[in-house]
Order: C-alpha cells, then sequence, then structure tokens
C-alpha cells in the first residue's frame, strides 16, 4: 500500500503511467471498444470491474495532462444520426476541472473512425466494464 495513490491505481496501472513520457497518450476505453484489437503495439490493462469516470480521477490526480497542446483530453465523437445521449462527458469535464485549471476546455473530439487510428498509436489502452456508450477517453501526458 502507498499513501496517497487511490487504491484503484493498481501496481501495472502505476509502473505505466509512470514509464509514459510527454506526449505520450492513454485510452481509457468502454466495454465495447476493441481494446484488444486496436491495442497490438500498445500495452493494454484490463480494469473490467470498473467505469471510467472513477479511473478518470484516479489517474488524473498523478498524471499531468499536456499543456503544450490545446486539448489533451479527447473523446470520440457520436456518429451523425445516431441518438445516443452522452451524459458521461458532462462528468468526465467535472472531474477534469478538479485536476486541471482549463476544465472543459481541455477537452476535445475526434470522429469515431479516426478516434480508432489515434488509438492503434497509444502508448496504453485501459479496458474498463463501463457501459455507456461513446464513453472512449484519450488523454495525453503533460510534464510536472
Amino acid at each position: 500500500m502507498l499513501k496517497n495513490i487511490p487504491p484503484i491505481l493498481s501496481p501495472e496501472l502505476l509502473k505505466v503511467l509512470c514509464e509514459m513520457g510527454h506526449s505520450d497518450r492513454l485510452v481509457i476505453s468502454d466495454g465495447n471498444f476493441p481494446a484488444e484489437s486496436m491495442g497490438k503495439n500498445a500495452i493494454v490493462i484490463r480494469c473490467d470491474g470498473h467505469g471510467v469516470p472513477e479511473l478518470l480521477d484516479a489517474i488524473l490526480t498523478v498524471f499531468p495532462l499536456d499543456t503544450y497542446v490545446d486539448k489533451p483530453v479527447n473523446l470520440m465523437e457520436v456518429m451523425p444520426g445516431d441518438p445516443v445521449e452522452t451524459p458521461i462527458w458532462d462528468t468526465y469535464k467535472e472531474i477534469i476541472a478538479k485536476h486541471d485549471p482549463r476544465g472543459a476546455d481541455a477537452v476535445g473530439q475526434i470522429e469515431r473512425f479516426a478516434f480508432y487510428e489515434e488509438a492503434r498509436q497509444v502508448y496504453c489502452i485501459i479496458a474498463t466494464g463501463e457501459k455507456a456508450l461513446y464513453a472512449n477517453i484519450m488523454l495525453q501526458k503533460g510534464v510536472i
């Protein structure tokens, strides 16, 4: 056990977050995301019993967001015509605002298939059991 480290952050996940350098990216994926096929060139960490918000909050306690880019956080854009609501995005913005002074201004969106292409190049994919649709979120690491 460590002091001041959220217990949801496993030793494996902490190691990976520590290994990442400036501009490296990670995806915290929902339960529908093809983490294993997208992560063939990445480290895939399974966190099936957890949701994205709790992991996002814990990760941002130790993970600085990149200040050299306008949008160090990106969401998978809803496909045009898809009648999906994304209230989880508001939760993400509240969590981000707790950890980064830019708050919602740090958050962008990437078209769904472009998000998949970007996800193929990330350092790590954290696969969760999140049931919300379009709940995937990409973070870009900054410096301390």
